[in-house]
C-alpha cells in the first residue's frame, strides 16, 4: 500500500490503477488498509481508486461531523479534477458517501454502502468502546466481525490507543452524536443514485434490518448479502464482495469500459 501513497496539499490519500474512479471511504475505527483487498483487485480491473485519509481526528471539532466530512470529500473530488465517480463507503464512511451523494448529486455516479450508519441510531454510540480495560475493547473490537480472530492484536491495539486518547475520545463522541442528527430517513427516498448495498447477514453493529430499509427507502437499489459476515465484509470477506461489488458495476452499466 506505502508506494501508492500520497500526500499532496491538504490531502493525504492511496491511489492506484488506471479507468473509472471509485472513491473509497473508511470509517470511524478504520484505516485505510481495510480496502486493501478492493484496492488491489478492482485497481487492475479498469477503476482508479483513490482512498483519501479522511481528517476525523484532525479537524477543528466544529467540523467533525457527517455534513463537514461530506463536504470534505467533494472538494477532495474537485481537487483531483475527477467528474462523476463512484462512492463506496464502510460504517461511518457510508453515512458520509449517502450525505455526500444527497448534497452533490451531481458528483456521484454509484453509491456503494456496506455496514452504513445513517439510520440507526446505535451504530455509533453503543459500539464504541468507552475508555477502559483492554479485555472489554478487545471484546468490542471482535463483536465488529463474525469470525473473532479477523481483530489482530494490531487492530485491538490500534482501537484501544483510540480510546484512551482523551482527543479522539471526545471527537469520537462527536460524531456519534452528529451521526444520530443526520439521520437520512427522509432523504433516502429522494435519492435516485444506483446504489449497491453490500451487508454482513451476522453484522451486530448495524444489524441486516438496517440494511433491508436502506434497500427499501432508496429507490435504485440492490441489496447483497454475505454469509458468516459481521460488520466489515469488505475484511472479512473480500473476495465475496469483491465479487458481488462486480456483478452489481455489471448490472448497472457503471463497469469499467
Amino acid at each position: 500500500m506505502e508506494k501508492h501513497y500520497k500526500k499532496e496539499g491538504r490531502y493525504s490519500y492511496y491511489e492506484a490503477g488506471e479507468g473509472t474512479p471509485i472513491v473509497i471511504l473508511h470509517g470511524l475505527m478504520g484505516g485505510l488498509s481495510n480496502f486493501d483487498a478492493v484496492a488491489s483487485y478492482f485497481s487492475t480491473k479498469g477503476y482508479k481508486i483513490i482512498i483519501p485519509d479522511l481528517p476525523i481526528y484532525t479537524q477543528n471539532i466544529l467540523k467533525t461531523n457527517v455534513k463537514s466530512f461530506a463536504k470534505y470529500v467533494k472538494d477532495f473530488i474537485t481537487f483531483k479534477g475527477l467528474d462523476r465517480v463512484i462512492l463506496l463507503g464502510n460504517s461511518l464512511g457510508g453515512h458520509i458517501a449517502l450525505y455526500h451523494t444527497k448534497m452533490y448529486p451531481e458528483k456521484v455516479a454509484g453509491l456503494v454502502i456496506t455496514g452504513s450508519s445513517g439510520l440507526y441510531e446505535s451504530a455509533m454510540g453503543d459500539s464504541y468502546p468507552k475508555r477502559g480495560d483492554y479485555e472489554y475493547i478487545k471484546k468490542k473490537a471482535e463483536d465488529v466481525f463474525y469470525d473473532p480472530k479477523v481483530a489482530t492484536k494490531e487492530l485491538i491495539d490500534e482501537v484501544y490507543e483510540s480510546v484512551n486518547d482523551r482527543i479522539k475520545l471526545i471527537k469520537t463522541l462527536t460524531i456519534a452524536k452528529s451521526a444520530i442528527r443526520h439521520n437520512m430517513a427522509k432523504d433516502l427516498p429522494k435519492m435516485h443514485v444506483q446504489t449497491c448495498i453490500i451487508w454482513g447477514k451476522n453484522d451486530k453493529v448495524t444489524p441486516p434490518d438496517v440494511a433491508e430499509e436502506f434497500n427499501k427507502l432508496l429507490p435504485n437499489s440492490t441489496l447483497y448479502w454475505i454469509d458468516k459476515c459481521g460488520h466489515a465484509a469488505m475484511m472479512e470477506h473480500p473476495d465475496e464482495f469483491n465479487r458481488l461489488l462486480e456483478d452489481w458495476l455489471t448490472h448497472t452499466h457503471l463497469a469499467a469500459h
